[in-house]
């Protein structure tokens, strides 16, 4: 008899672990990357490509890295000419579809880099999203190539970097 519950409780608790599985792997992220730092800089930036598979619409909220002071959640966005960035407070990831984090766009914000990163470097973060679920990834440092377009000017406002 004795067996007969603990086998029991045993499924219960499978049953309800799959469940809280299932939605934490609703997102997958795939080709992280960090752009190389020039050297003496500070800042930088990640991005990467999200997918939600799961039937909610799921919302980065937040990032972290042991190698940055801190991380914020940024998008570009061009308004009359000019390049603005700015920290928002989270980025949508809707419900069988994908957001994309890539320079001139969404990006993750590194601030505060307390070590200097070298091409091919992997460097670990720490994205949680708006159910509370974290997820570890390893981001390759490489270079980035980006070319502003002819007469764009860049403002970066009122960022503390």
């Amino acid at each position: 008899m004795r067996s007969i519950v603990l086998i029991s409780a045993a499924a219960l608790l499978v049953g309800t672990a799959l469940p809280l599985a299932a939605a934490e792997s609703a997102i997958t992220v795939s080709d992280p990357y960090v752009r190389l730092l020039p050297p003496g800089a500070t800042t930088s930036a990640a991005y990467l490509l999200m997918k939600n598979s799961g039937a909610a619409d799921r919302k980065l909220v937040k990032a972290d890295s042991p190698v940055a002071q801190s991380i914020e959640v940024h998008e570009h966005r061009t308004d009359n000419g000019v390049m603005k960035m700015r920290e928002v407070g989270s980025i949508l990831i809707k419900a069988h579809a994908q957001t994309e984090l890539k320079p001139g766009g969404y990006h993750l914000m590194l601030i505060g880099v307390k070590r200097p990163l070298a091409e091919g470097d992997s460097v670990a973060i720490t994205l949680t999203f708006d159910d509370g679920s974290k997820q570890p990834i390893a981001a390759l440092v490489r270079k980035v190539q980006t070319d502003m377009p002819a007469g764009m000017v860049m403002d970066h406002g009122a960022m503390k970097h």
